[in-house]
C-alpha cells in the first residue's frame, strides 16, 4: 500500500498523486503556496490556455511578500510574445500583490 491508500499495482512514478485533477481555467491565477520553482511552468501553461480561451486580460495573483513570485511571473511575462503589457493591480484588485496582464491575439 502507498500514500494516500494507492495499491502498489496502481503506483505511477511519474504521477505519485493518482488520478489528475481539473481545474476550471478562469481570469484570474492565484499561486499563493506554491513553491517559486513550481511558478514559471504553470504561469507559462496558465497563459497558453488563456489565450486559446480568448482571455483578453488576466490577473496573476503572486502576494506581497519580498517580491520572489513577482520577479518569477515578471520574467515569464517578459518572455512570452503574446504578452502585451502588464502592470501592478489596481488597489481594490491586489495592488502591487497582482499583476494584470493584457494578452495580444
Amino acid at each position: 500500500m502507498r500514500p494516500g491508500g494507492i495499491e502498489d499495482d496502481d503506483w505511477d512514478e511519474d504521477n505519485p498523486f493518482g488520478d489528475t485533477v481539473d481545474f476550471p481555467v478562469r481570469d484570474e491565477l492565484d499561486l499563493h503556496g506554491l513553491p517559486p520553482k513550481l511558478i514559471p511552468e504553470l504561469v507559462a501553461s496558465y497563459l497558453e490556455e488563456a489565450r486559446k480561451r480568448g482571455f483578453a486580460i488576466v490577473r496573476i495573483v503572486h502576494g506581497k511578500g519580498e517580491g520572489v513570485q513577482r520577479a518569477i511571473v515578471r520574467k515569464v511575462l517578459d518572455r512570452t510574445p503574446f504578452v502585451g503589457e502588464y502592470e501592478d493591480a489596481p488597489a481594490d484588485r491586489g495592488g502591487w500583490g497582482a499583476t494584470m496582464v493584457r494578452i495580444d491575439e
